[in-house]
């Protein structure tokens, strides 16, 4: 999906990069070859690593089957369909001086629709409480943003529980120890069109690499960025 004219991926692969993030797993199902064509060109299969599933195996099913790969540090976790602009060293930094005995960092935002997202509840320190995933009635718009920094521990429960879910499976679980950091500048999902036509107008300044090859020629041919500006 295009935000100003470049794929939303790479706006997270950038980040990334300037955040010192030096190992990137791209988890590509539907649409796959779509992805892994984007992610052949030059500057970016050198940093990163596609991990292709035929069947979803969920957030936490897809750490789990990759458990070997990532074991043995801290490790962040993004659902990268989201729309997210943020100072991703700030996340990174503040998760290695997070509150004692926490072993998730979750990324939060307020959200102008909570019955569809994830809303927690926090105490004096910031720490998860209590989870209300997808409910109606909620009477807060504090959420979570679906990007988190993990412990090997977590991984190594996710591994021993067998489980799939992350928001249903594993959260629940580490009530209690999971720290939150506020993304307090874009975070937008854009699984709508009249969504992405809006992200179109947010105003980002995260860095982003500029390249005029085949690709970037390709993609901006796509009837997509039309759509957006009818």
């Amino acid at each position: 999906m295009p935000i100003k004219n470049k794929p939303l991926l790479e706006y997270w692969l950038s980040n990334l990069v300037d955040s010192n993030v030096n190992e990137i797993f791209i988890n590509t199902h539907y649409l796959s070859e779509k992805v892994e064509s984007f992610l052949k060109q030059e500057h970016l299969s050198k940093i990163t690593k596609i991990i292709y599933e035929p069947a979803l195996l969920g957030t936490a099913g897809s750490l789990r089957n990759n458990a070997n790969k990532f074991r043995n540090k801290p490790l962040l976790v993004a659902h990268a369909d989201n729309w997210v602009c943020t100072d991703l060293k700030k996340f990174i930094n503040y998760h290695f001086r997070r509150p004692k005995n926490t072993v998730i960092t979750m990324m939060t935002f307020r959200t102008d629709h909570p019955e569809s997202c994830g809303i927690i509840e926090t105490n004096k320190q910031g720490v998860v409480t209590n989870f209300h995933e997808k409910k109606k009635f909620v009477k807060s718009n504090y959420a979570n943003g679906a990007v988190y920094i993990i412990e090997p521990e977590v991984i190594d429960f996710i591994v021993k529980k067998e489980l799939n879910d992350f928001s249903n499976d594993v959260i629940p679980n580490f009530l209690g120890r999971i720290a939150t950091w506020e993304n307090t500048g874009i975070h937008r999902d854009i699984g709508s069109i009249e969504s992405l036509r809006k992200a179109q107008k947010d105003n980002c300044n995260s860095s982003i690499w500029t390249f005029d090859n085949d690709w970037t020629k390709s993609f901006l041919k796509n009837n997509i960025h039309k759509e957006l500006f009818k």
